[in-house]
């Protein structure tokens, strides 16, 4: 048997729901949680509601599972060509064919648009070659680049005016966004796009590092 004081709280619940109609908006969990005598004609809204809530949930469950999923199948393909490129960069015989293999890649298939490399050691076989550049560490030029390659991180984004300037010259106007990829004692990567969305601050730059990790790595088998 219910109690007076079980009784009196009930109908001020109750008397409270009716003074504020919206009040399970508030709280769609609470909405969610009620349980509905379905055979009680007016309480069949109730029982929409919480239908309508449970199909909201399951619609950005959805996606979010695509979303998901997507990310997967873009992380998959990045590992793909990532390993393939490590593979391309060590067969090649010299520093000079290690380099035309890392530019080719990053304009063909990773889609860069103005690929650049800056290397602080000579490199026999390149004289012509427009996207790399042969600066001496020490150069005041690379002094915007010091803790970058002191961090040893990538960077994305809109990069500094003098940045610009370095790595693509007359066409520095042109880059909307850049990837960054600095070598510690060795030299810098970029790559360029003309979209101002395509690299940005705070994106994930795993696959970079490890491209530019990859090169290192091959180019330290001509050393000396």
């Amino acid at each position: 048997m219910i109690d007076s004081t079980e009784k009196l709280g009930a109908h001020e619940v109750a008397a409270f729901l009716r003074r504020h109609p919206e009040f399970l908006r508030q709280f769609p969990d609470l909405a969610v949680s009620l349980v509905v005598p379905r055979d009680a004609g007016p309480a069949a809204s109730l029982a929409s509601y919480q239908l309508e809530v449970l199909r909201d949930k399951n619609r950005e469950l959805n996606r979010r599972l695509q979303e998901l999923f997507g990310n997967a199948q873009v992380n998959e393909r990045l590992a793909v060509r990532t390993h393939q490129l490590t593979l391309a960069l060590l067969k090649q015989n010299s520093a000079a064919d290690t380099l035309r293999a890392m530019a080719a890649a990053l304009a063909e298939d990773f889609q860069g648009d103005l690929v650049r490399i800056v290397s602080f050691r000579p490199v026999v076989g390149l004289d012509d070659a427009d996207w790399l550049q042969v600066i001496d560490q020490g150069d005041k030029h690379v002094d915007p680049f010091r803790d970058c390659l002191a961090d040893g991180e990538p960077l994305c984004g809109r990069l500094q005016p003098d940045k610009h300037a370095l790595l693509y010259g007359a066409r520095a106007d042109e880059v909307q966004s850049s990837a960054l990829l600095p070598m510690p004692g060795q030299g810098l990567i970029a790559v360029g796009s003309l979209d101002p969305n395509r690299f940005y601050p705070g994106m994930g730059t795993l696959f970079l590092r490890m491209m530019a990790e990859s090169l290192a790595t091959a180019l330290r088998r001509f050393d000396g």
